[in-house]
């Protein structure tokens, strides 16, 4: 009996979910010609699919150019999708007006790649964080002071910080400032977009860390955007994988890591450093280059770098099909044996 294919946002338990993302794309015009019309589009986010649990801290990951922090923006309205379904907390905001979406800011916030361009460079710790309080009047004028210690206490920093200016600190002090900021209106989701990117190693871990402490004590949900596969791995509970605008992979950061399925998650954890030589799985050499999201290949958009590739991998876009429980690929040649693996090939319209 053929099993049928479960969409993968099921995997984490959608009755659960706090934020459930369905059928998502995002296609961004290219204009030209005398008239200035839309010639063609490129298109970073293509029938996306997953959800998230609350408390749940979800990894996704995958080359530069795969539509990871595309994702993260227009899951928070930063972008407005092209297509599909956002449900928070079981309302659709995809079609919300800005109004009606100013209720929701409070409950999902961002943590910028980029710590020092995401904090005005002319307003003082004291005032940056003392906005966010006021535009969404948490507490009362007099004690926000207060609050506001309390925030910079939470990041691993002190009263003392708070009349200086972002110049004034390091990089891995910008980023607790910025996660501060994220924390200050209590939201109940956050994405962090590549938070630890632009750091030194040793202050990635203690950023990781301050994540991962935080989400223990307000048992945040969050949706970690990294390229870096050691740092998801000790933050995660579960990891999407991505490629040229579509999910490959989604599965429990263990079995992910142990048992990848799909060939593409399997060349990114072949280059993942590994002090235990034994342990060390071959490295697989991709060839060329992720091609552009304007005109991605037919079929499979991985086909042209994979390395088991076939001609039917050419002629069917792969469905995110349950290869084990809770464990979903989108890959003809990995599936089970019977599994229902594929959707036709269709034109995609903007």
């Amino acid at each position: 009996m053929t099993k049928p294919v479960i969409p993968p946002n099921a995997a984490s338990g959608q009755q659960d979910a706090l934020l459930t993302v369905t059928n998502l794309k995002k296609y961004f015009p290219i204009k030209g010609g005398v008239f200035n019309r839309v010639i063609n589009h490129v298109k970073a986010v293509n029938d996306v699919s997953f959800s998230i649990k609350r408390g749940e801290v979800v990894g996704l990951v995958g080359e530069s150019g795969s539509g990871k922090t595309t994702v993260g923006r227009t899951v928070l309205r930063l972008e407005e999708p092209t297509d599909g379904s956002i449900v928070f907390d079981g309302t659709d905001i995809t079609r919300l007006s800005k109004p009606e979406m100013r209720r929701y800011r409070k409950r999902m916030q961002i943590v910028f790649q980029d710590p020092y361009a995401s904090l005005n460079p002319r307003e003082k710790i004291r005032t940056m964080l003392g906005h966010a309080l006021a535009v969404h009047h948490i507490g009362r004028p007099e004690e926000r002071e207060d609050r506001i210690v309390k925030l910079l206490e939470q990041v691993g920093l002190t009263g003392d910080y708070l009349d200086r200016f972002p110049h004034e600190f390091s990089g891995g002090q910008r980023q607790r400032i910025g996660i501060a900021r994220a924390l200050a209106v209590e939201p109940d989701f956050i994405v962090a977009d590549e938070p630890v990117s632009a750091l030194d190693v040793s202050i990635q871990a203690q950023v990781v860390n301050l994540l991962e402490d935080l989400k223990a004590e307000f048992n945040l949900t969050m949706l970690f955007i990294a390229h870096d596969l050691a740092v998801v791995e000790h933050i995660s509970d579960r990891v999407i994988v991505m490629y040229l605008g579509r999910v490959m992979e989604i599965a429990p950061t263990r079995k992910l890591y142990r048992s990848p399925n799909h060939p593409y998650t399997k060349a990114l954890l072949s280059a993942v450093p590994n002090p235990d030589a034994r342990a060390r799985p071959d490295r697989i050499i991709l060839k060329g280059d992720i091609p552009s999201p304007i005109n991605p290949p037919s079929g499979c958009v991985f086909r042209t770098r994979c390395p088991i590739a076939i001609p039917d991998c050419a002629k069917v876009i792969p469905v995110p099909t349950e290869v084990s429980p809770g464990h979903f690929s989108a890959c003809i040649r990995t599936a089970p044996q019977g599994a229902a693996l594929s959707t036709p090939e269709l034109q995609d319209a903007p």
